[in-house]
């Protein structure tokens, strides 16, 4: 695939990925009728099957990061270039911008209004370092050791887990943090909480790639291009 297409891929991709995360909150709370817990599932559901279609519609043509964190992560062990990573952060950012203004003008809300929702603490950003290494964990070890067909499974499964067993509700993108700070709804972050959740994601992504490069010493790195293609067996590569 041309730069260009994959480049259209993660766009399009992350815009889709915070339409559904925004939406599906804002018609969470406004049908839940106070009760946060039934807001948050709704919101947690909505966004675990977002994941699973996106990445499977998406990975063959960019490997559907929709996300700075795995796209660092990827050029680190030579996936992508550094130049094609830089390309892919500055869509993501601008999908996901899009994904937000999209989600709230379809809900009849301001297109873009600063979030004041507190997400602030020493658990907050526990949890996104948490958040971000279990996801990356999902990411080399699945590409590694299974099949890449399962990524999209098990990183929808871990972000849907993530949603309630972290402080944070599981932000774990940078990407999407920012997008989140843009509106002043259900799934909103405040301005001022953003760096803090960034580096603590970029803390959890660099320490889940080490992790798999000591856990996996003998496997060549596969970047996370999840469903182009399946892992070639040992046997396969071992043919002349």
């Amino acid at each position: 695939m041309s730069l260009g297409r994959r480049l259209t891929a993660e766009g399009v991709g992350t815009a889709l990925l915070l339409a559904a995360v925004v939406g599906s909150g804002i018609m969470g709370e406004r049908l839940a009728d106070g009760n946060v817990a039934v807001a948050l599932l709704a919101n947690t559901l909505a966004t675990g099957a977002a994941l699973v279609a996106l990445i499977l519609t998406f990975g063959p043509i960019s490997g559907a990061h929709f996300n700075p964190a795995v796209t660092l992560a990827d050029a680190s062990q030579g996936g992508v270039s550094w130049r094609e990573a830089r390309a892919y952060i500055a869509v993501q950012l601008v999908g996901a911008v899009i994904g937000v203004a999209v989600a709230d003008l379809m809900f009849d809300e301001r297109m873009f209004s600063l979030s004041r929702h507190l997400r602030h603490g020493p658990g907050q950003l526990l949890s996104e370092f948490v958040a971000t290494f279990g996801l990356l964990a999902m990411v080399w070890g699945c590409s590694r050791l299974r099949s890449a067909i399962v990524v999209p499974f098990a990183v929808a499964a871990y972000i849907t887990a993530a949603y309630w067993f972290t402080a944070s509700t599981s932000f774990a993108n940078p990407a999407v943090t920012i997008a989140r700070s843009l509106t002043d709804t259900f799934a909103g972050i405040r301005p001022a909480d953003v760096p803090g959740f960034i580096v603590a994601q970029l803390l959890g992504a660099v320490a889940a790639t080490a992790l798999f490069q000591w856990l996996v010493p003998t496997l060549p790195a596969v970047a996370p291009r999840v469903v182009a293609k399946e892992i070639e067996p040992a046997s396969a590569r071992a043919r002349p």
